[in-house]
């Protein structure tokens, strides 16, 4: 097992938090987590393919460990989430990499790849969306908030934040309790409480509507370009269904994708099983 190491890195005007592991020389394997988390969803995975692969997790802006600038300094965007990683990226001279994107990594490392395809080496979603297929019928409050952003539709969407929506539907909707450990929500929890996190976040849930907007570049992107694929998808995500999943296939003919008996947050409760299945992509791959 390699070791997992902890480091920051400026980018722009954030100090970004990262973990990696692996062979420098190694090929490069880019972790983008999702919300409510943090590079700490990553921590069973990243030691299980560091043997093969440098691999790099940061916490993106206003999550995990990376500091949070004042929403007077910094918008928080999905354009600048994905600004950031590419300062990232390039702070750390990585020239060529492939992306692990999950939920908010999602529309983040598709930017990254869209604007600069000759860097990706190859994409992984779990439970990332770039089709409308992929949502299910719990968006209500969040696309209500979209179509109209007052103050009392922003407010509607707070329960979203709550620790009893991200420990009980993020968490555990579609999982065994028995394999489901409470570090990673407990975690969460204690992040989103912290001072100012909230509106952080409130300002996120506004502009996801900017990603949809984005889906016809990112296809557009997957047509043009054809990187490999792979999307290994928690079968009982109660937002991300799996017909995002499959949607992939209509860009992306030659996608591979794997249904796994579990919810949101597969690697809480299916790292192994991802591993696997992320080590016989990428040696075909890369």
């Amino acid at each position: 097992m390699m070791a997992v190491s902890y480091k920051t890195q400026q980018a722009g005007q954030v100090e970004v938090f990262y973990r990696e592991a692996g062979p420098k020389n190694a090929p490069v394997l880019l972790l983008l987590h999702g919300f409510p988390s943090s590079s700490h969803m990553f921590r069973e995975l990243i030691p299980q393919l560091a043997d093969r692969y440098r691999v790099i997790a940061p916490d993106l802006p206003g999550f995990g460990y990376t500091n949070a600038p004042d929403r007077g300094e910094f918008d928080y965007t999905f354009d600048n989430l994905a600004k950031v990683m590419d300062e990232f990226t390039q702070a750390l001279s990585l020239q060529r990499y492939a992306i692990y994107v999950f939920d908010y990594g999602a529309p983040t490392g598709y930017r990254l790849a869209a604007a600069h395809p000759e860097r990706v080496t190859a994409l992984i979603s779990q439970n990332g969306n770039a089709y409308m297929e992929g949502f299910s019928d719990k968006w209500d409050a969040w696309q209500t908030y979209w179509r109209d952003p007052s103050l009392k539709n922003r407010d509607a969407c707070r329960s979203s934040l709550s620790a009893d929506v991200i420990e009980n539907w993020q968490y555990r909707t579609g999982t065994d309790p028995q394999r489901l450990n409470p570090d990673g929500f407990m975690l969460d929890i204690a992040l989103m409480s912290r001072p100012g996190a909230e509106e952080i976040q409130l300002d996120l849930i506004l502009d996801y509507r900017s990603n949809l907007e984005r889906y016809p570049e990112f296809q557009q992107y997957f047509r043009t370009h054809l990187p490999p694929f792979l999307a290994v998808w928690g079968r009982h995500d109660p937002a991300f269904l799996p017909a995002g999943a499959q949607a992939y296939k209509r860009d992306l003919p030659h996608a591979h994708v794997h249904l796994l008996d579990t919810g949101h947050f597969a690697l809480e409760t299916h790292s192994a099983e991802v591993a696997q299945i992320v080590r016989s992509f990428l040696s075909q791959h890369l």
